[in-house]
């Protein structure tokens, strides 16, 4: 195993801490779709209400990414994560008392949105991969995208006894707090910015410039449009979804927590797919088969054994896409500012984030259903499926020449 420059000791901190960011930053926002019915009806809001808050806590997510992502790699990921961690604990907090719907798209979307942004997975992901070497990166994506997906098993049923205990509310706050365990955590990653060992000529426009005009990388930004879609509509309205079958609330916060199981599962099978084979075909292969699994709940009698079966499905077809989608920029650009390109990319994946989770809300409340939104998945993910077929998954030039690649 290359371990670069740094000893085994501080790979295996980084790695932990990284995993444990992760954990906590993605598996709390996942848990978000448990408090949809309980703040829609104490508020007297449409849904759409608080799925537009949800979208734009999305969409600011994907908007600032990009600009932490740039901070990560000048700075170090350390202290952008603890200034992400402070906001997105203020925007829980506030989303607590919110009694407007302003003022929860104000807290609970930007703001919240803001702080998910700079506490994100993928700053943390960034800090592991630069103490690997390229044969090990792949792996340590998917560790991380588990770490994430573990944080759902948590947190999901987690906050849904918290609601039941406490209440809504108080739940939040609850979360809040928790949001800054992160911040210690954060201290434990590299404090300043390494390059991972790639020559530092490359200027940050530069690396953009090259990103933008290269087909396969508007390609990959494209079709991970598409996972934004899927999983943001599933994270927000499954447990409502669920709860309008008449089945319980619980069969909704079960559903997610065994998303997030078996995206444990899914993410270190997608980790070693990126190690061995084809990064883009198996890209194609996850939004075909989620695509599949959509079109078979809508088939398939609505029990509650078959809705565990599509969360159990769903779930190893979840956040697999992460794996292989930062492997191929990293394949494909470098190291060096991963955590910015891959902040561009995922800006694409949270505008389909914020459509999947405002369109949700919005077609229900005027059709009363949620079957236009799952066709819609359907025909998105055959898309997606076709669109990453021609990426060039070569390393450029100045990395083949330098073995960077991979």
């Amino acid at each position: 195993m290359s371990f670069r420059h740094f000893p085994l000791r501080t790979v295996l901190i980084v790695i932990l801490a990284g995993c444990a960011i992760s954990n906590i930053g993605f598996g709390l926002r996942s848990s978000f779709g448990l408090f949809l019915e309980p703040m829609t009806v104490a508020h007297d809001w449409s849904r759409e209400t608080f799925a537009l808050a949800m979208a734009l806590q999305n969409l600011l997510w994907g908007i600032a990414l990009p600009f932490a992502g740039a901070l990560a790699d000048r700075f170090g990921a350390a202290r952008v994560i603890m200034f992400g961690a402070i906001l997105y604990s203020l925007g829980v907090a506030g989303m607590s008392i919110a009694e407007s719907g302003l003022a929860l798209h104000l807290t609970g979307g930007i703001l919240t949105g803001i702080g998910i942004a700079f506490a994100s997975f993928s700053i943390a992901m960034a800090a592991m991969a630069k103490v690997v070497g390229p044969d090990k990166r792949s792996l340590v994506f998917g560790f991380g995208t588990a770490a994430g997906s573990f944080g759902q098993v948590l947190f999901s049923p987690i906050s849904q006894a918290f609601i039941a205990a406490y209440g809504w509310s108080d739940a939040l706050l609850l979360l809040a707090a928790l949001t800054l365990v992160m911040i210690p955590l954060a201290l434990l990653l590299p404090g300043e910015s390494s390059g991972g060992g790639e020559p530092q000529a490359q200027t940050l426009r530069q690396a953009l410039g090259e990103a933008v005009t290269h087909r396969g990388f508007v390609l990959l930004t494209v079709g991970f449009f598409v996972c934004g879609f899927h999983v943001a509509f599933i994270t927000v309205h499954f447990p409502t979804y669920v709860h309008d079958l008449g089945l319980s609330a619980s069969v909704g916060a079960y559903s997610l927590a065994l998303i997030g199981l078996m995206n444990i599962i899914g993410s270190f099978l997608s980790g070693m797919v990126g190690q061995h084979w084809s990064k883009k075909f198996g890209l194609s292969a996850i939004y075909l088969l989620r695509s599949l699994c959509i079109f078979l709940l809508l088939v398939a009698p609505k029990t509650e054994l078959n809705i565990y079966l599509f969360a159990g499905a769903m779930g190893l077809l979840w956040l697999s896409t992460i794996p292989l989608t930062t492997g191929i920029v990293v394949q494909v650009f470098g190291i060096r500012y991963m955590a910015t390109l891959f902040g561009v990319v995922f800006f694409s994946h949270q505008v389909g984030s914020f459509l999947g989770v405002w369109l949700g809300g919005r077609l229900y409340d005027h059709t009363g259903s949620y079957d236009s939104m799952w066709w819609a998945g359907i025909i998105a993910g055959v898309l997606a499926a076709i669109i990453h077929l021609p990426i060039n998954e070569q390393p450029l030039p100045r990395l083949a020449t330098q073995g960077q690649g991979g």
